[in-house]
């Protein structure tokens, strides 16, 4: 029999405890992408993927500022911001006749961290396919001006940021030069270190490279992680590396490590998306054997894969043990499951756990409600999905931007374009910006329909607020017609 389906049943018999990690909240730190395919461990992967894209990369960190009452601080933070405006200015004219590090002097603005940091998430958040190259040379002109000023040195965030924005200008051997220089310096390797360069190898064939530098190195902070092999693997998963993360995890078994409920957890998840399921099952005895008790993440894996293998009745068993052993299941738990359940096409079922979890005191939060909606436009059944969405806001759940995305699908889908665009102009009026994943969904939705003045407007008014210009390319077709 299955193991994971008599799971609830079998749990009675392990005398498990909770048991609740840093990690593994952060691995159940979901982020709903209501278009992706595969097993649904978005909600695992997301976290890391953020990491990647922004984190500390992103500026958004600074407070909103009233003009009229400037505290210190904002006014500091407006001083730096016009610094670093000027800054960009000064390299965007950089070329022949020009020198922009003499110019960059002769402003002579104090450099600070903030400075630069500001100015390279300038250059990163515009790298574009054509200038990539140019984008790579700004980026390390104003790192080593910058790096050279008086009492002002570069941090290892700094030198992050710089490998990142050379890892996206495809600059690659340039970005394991920084690395060497960034060690020589006495800086620490981190798990963002890591990730950032497993990102960027993975797919140039190089990913067990830098697995095996960073198993090697000895200055590989691997906090808050137990050692470095769960760093890798945790950071291994994010990016698909799952035949990697079995090398990983059996030359850890010859070092001597033994897996943690976070080992366990990420094995877990790998063996599952590589369809291993007896593996899985082995790892879960063995898991119980070796003494670990299921945490947060642990009942968070079997309830997808109960939901996704649409079996609402062990479910339901593992959900009521949860209660038996003092671990209430709270939104996102329902919410996983209601997911594998709406992907194995089973929405009676993801109807019922809906309900179950109000009626536990467990309030719907924007991405339960955007998995129920989701499910719904998918099976055809665009007017629950209304009434779910008008729910959800009358209940003060403001929509994100994949819930507008499921609903202009789903008017797409029904031949509503009016009504589609309307939903567009609904969450621009909410503050939602529109990504570029919901133009896609609404062009690519009238091309096939053969509405193609009504693609080429959206492209338009795309292009006029200045959105994914960059992109527009991708959408070549629909200007030639």
């Amino acid at each position: 029999m299955n193991t994971v389906a008599v799971f609830g049943a079998r749990m009675v018999l392990y005398k498990f405890s909770s048991y609740s990690s840093f990690i593994s909240r952060k691995l159940c730190d979901y982020s709903f992408d209501s278009d992706k395919s595969g097993n649904g461990f978005e909600y695992i992967e997301e976290p890391l993927k953020r990491a990647w894209r922004y984190s500390d990369f992103d500026s958004s960190g600074y407070e909103s500022c009233n003009e009229e009452h400037f505290s210190p601080r904002q006014r500091f933070f407006e001083y730096v911001r016009s610094d670093a405006a000027r800054v960009l200015d000064i390299l965007r004219r950089d070329g022949l006749g020009f020198n922009a590090k003499a110019s960059l002097s002769e402003l002579h603005i104090r450099v600070s961290g903030l400075l630069v940091r500001e100015v390279l998430v300038g250059i990163l958040k515009n790298i574009n396919y054509e200038n990539k190259e140019r984008s790579a040379i700004l980026g390390y002109t104003f790192f080593l001006w910058s790096g050279q000023q008086e009492k002002y040195r570069h941090t290892v965030n700094t030198y992050h940021l710089i490998m990142k924005i050379l890892a996206e200008c495809e600059e690659f051997k340039a970005m394991w030069r920084l690395l060497d220089e960034m060690v020589e310096n006495g800086f620490s390797t981190t798990a963002r270190t890591f990730n950032i360069l497993i990102c960027t190898c993975g797919e140039a064939g190089l990913a067990r490279k830098v697995v095996e530098r960073f198993i090697k190195s000895k200055k590989f902070n691997y906090r808050p992680f137990k050692h470095c092999y769960n760093a890798i693997l945790y950071s291994l998963f994010a990016v698909h590396q799952y035949k990697l993360i079995e090398w990983v995890h059996q030359h850890m078994l010859v070092e001597g490590y033994s897996p943690d409920i976070l080992t366990y957890n990420i094995l877990m998840c790998t063996k599952y998306r590589l369809g291993k399921l007896d593996q899985f099952n082995r790892l879960l005895d063995e898991m119980a054997r070796s003494g670990f008790s299921p945490d947060f993440h642990t009942y968070n894996i079997l309830l997808h894969v109960l939901g996704k293998g649409d079996k609402p009745l062990a479910a339901l068993n593992l959900l009521n043990h949860m209660k038996d052993v003092g671990f209430d299941p709270n939104v996102l738990h329902f919410t996983t499951l209601i997911d594998g359940l709406s992907r194995a096409g089973n929405l009676d079922a993801c109807k019922y756990f809906f309900e179950e979890m109000i009626k536990n005191g467990c309030k719907p939060d924007v991405v339960c409600y955007t998995v129920m909606i989701t499910g719904y436009i998918m099976a055809g059944e665009l007017e629950k999905a209304q009434a779910l969405f008008d729910e959800m806001t009358a209940r003060g759940q403001l929509p994100n931007v994949f819930t507008y995305n499921s609903m202009i699908r789903g008017f797409c889908m029904a031949g509503r374009f009016k009504e589609a665009c309307s939903m567009l102009n609904e969450m621009e009026s909410r503050g939602c910006s529109p990504n570029f994943l919901v133009y896609s969904t609404l062009v690519s939705n009238m091309q096939n329909a053969g509405k193609l003045s009504e693609a080429r407007e959206v492209i338009r008014q795309m292009v006029e607020k200045g959105q994914y210009a960059h992109l527009v390319s991708r959408f070549s077709e629909y200007r030639r017609c």
